[in-house]
């Protein structure tokens, strides 16, 4: 009896369909909204407890690295939103089979990308 060694997976090179990838995209963008939570709640006070501190937000917030995090987080927002109505048009069984899976995935992109873009540009 030969025993072929145990094969090792590299996980580069395993290559996910779309609903996959949308998938883990979801969990990623869910986390990181739950992390960014604190910081975005304390802008939010920062920016109710006076003029001073509201103009300072303001100034600080003019920044392109705040802004290109901040379109991060929105992005991850609309991805985490249209993804979630995915999610629940497949538990409603309106999606049903791979072809609509991939379909639907597709489209999670397509629109948190382009709401992404408008928002943004509006932002900007």
């Amino acid at each position: 009896m030969i025993r072929k060694p145990p094969k090792f997976l590299t996980l580069t090179q395993i290559r996910l369909p779309l609903p996959g990838v949308v998938s883990i995209l979801h969990r990623v963008s869910g986390a990181a909204l739950f992390l960014a939570l604190p910081l975005l709640l304390w802008l939010l006070q920062q920016s109710l407890r006076s003029i001073e501190t509201f103009t300072l937000l303001g100034d600080l917030l003019a920044s392109w690295p705040v802004k290109l995090v901040l379109l991060g987080l929105l992005w991850g927002f609309l991805l985490h939103l249209s993804a979630g109505v995915r999610y629940l048009l497949v538990d409603a069984r309106w999606i049903s089979g791979l072809a609509q899976a991939r379909q639907s995935s597709g489209w999670v992109l397509v629109v948190s990308l382009s709401l992404t873009f408008f928002f943004g540009a509006q932002l900007w």
